[in-house]
């Protein structure tokens, strides 16, 4: 009987080892598969310029292998959305954040408290006051306002009244575009400013804002947009008023639709961006940080000025037409 009894206790012995050695082996294995996890935020989720950030991004998580989780407020007013959203992702434990931040100094402490707790950071598109980020990674806004300058001398002349639709008053990408254009226009004075306005990135009240100046100022050569909402809805406004070619548009970005204007004559030329990189590079960046690889402070993705003599070009192709393979 104490035979049996000691055959009986040593099968629950080797039992109970089995599940415990099982389960060991089978949660570290989990913890093995787990892959990285990085969250995206970017100003405006739904949009074709962010669209494109996206591809890139998720571009980057299937080549290395990681979990990359895109989000954004539906409107890019939403800062206090768009904080909360930083925070979010700190709380559920994400490894790393990318952002493209809507405002240069608010969104500061979430960024910052992210890297209190050891995440790191990779800021694109628009830059924060902070110092603390692993990098930025974008446009040379202030370059691109330059470019924006002299392609407006290069269709339009250097004798002209222009207005100017900017975008969002403050935001850090707007104050580095408008002082790269007016600078560069500042060697020109025959190019007259007859009014500016800021469309809060809202493609209506672009619209709105440009059919105002043109019907305040008759004769008006040209308007000037710095973003691709107060391009697309100043287009509108010129076709709508039937002013294609009398009036003429420069501006930034190429959303397919500003991509139509441009093709039907209503656009003369667009500052276009790579925002693709900009997505790509993000997730690269923040993971080569999460490894302790190098990585560069500022990163400059470019700036090229398209137009109807270029744009089919080989070279220009994946810039104009992003969503095409």
């Amino acid at each position: 009987m104490k035979a049996l009894h000691r055959c009986i206790l040593l099968i629950f012995a080797a039992l109970f080892a089995v599940s415990l050695f099982g389960c060991s082996g089978s949660n570290s294995l989990t913890a093995e598969e787990k892959k990285t996890s990085i969250k995206v935020i970017v100003k405006k989720r739904n949009h074709d310029y962010w669209a494109v950030v996206q591809m890139g991004a998720e571009a980057a998580g299937k080549e290395f292998n990681v979990s990359m989780n895109y989000d954004g407020p539906t409107d890019e007013k939403d800062i206090e959305g768009q904080i909360r959203m930083v925070n979010e992702a700190i709380d559920d434990k994400a490894d790393a954040i990318v952002l493209a931040a809507s405002d240069y100094t608010m969104l500061v402490p979430a960024a910052e408290r992210a890297i209190d707790q050891k995440i790191p950071v990779v800021i694109i598109d628009s830059n924060i006051k902070s110092d603390r980020m692993v990098s930025f990674i974008g446009t040379d806004n202030v370059d691109a306002g330059r470019i924006l300058g002299e392609s407006l001398v290069e269709k339009v002349g250097e004798n002209c009244s222009i207005g100017v639709v900017s975008f969002v008053k403050g935001a850090a990408t707007a104050v580095e575009r408008e002082e790269g254009f007016f600078n560069a226009i500042k060697k020109h004075p025959g190019i007259r400013v007859l009014g500016m306005e800021y469309c809060n990135s809202d493609e209506n009240l672009a619209k709105q804002q440009t059919e105002k100046i043109i019907n305040d100022n008759p004769g008006i050569d040209a308007i000037v947009c710095l973003n691709a909402y107060s391009t697309a809805g100043a287009a509108r406004a010129i076709e709508g008023m039937q002013k294609t070619g009398d009036v003429k548009l420069v501006g930034f970005d190429s959303t397919p639709e500003e991509i139509s204007y441009m093709e039907k004559g209503v656009i003369q030329s667009l500052v276009v961006q790579n925002p693709f990189k900009m997505g790509y590079l993000g997730v690269k960046y923040v993971l080569d940080a999460l490894k302790q690889i190098p990585v560069e402070k500022n990163i400059n993705t470019g700036s090229t000025v398209i137009d109807k003599d270029n744009m089919y070009l080989p070279e220009n192709q994946k810039l104009v037409f992003p969503f095409t393979n």
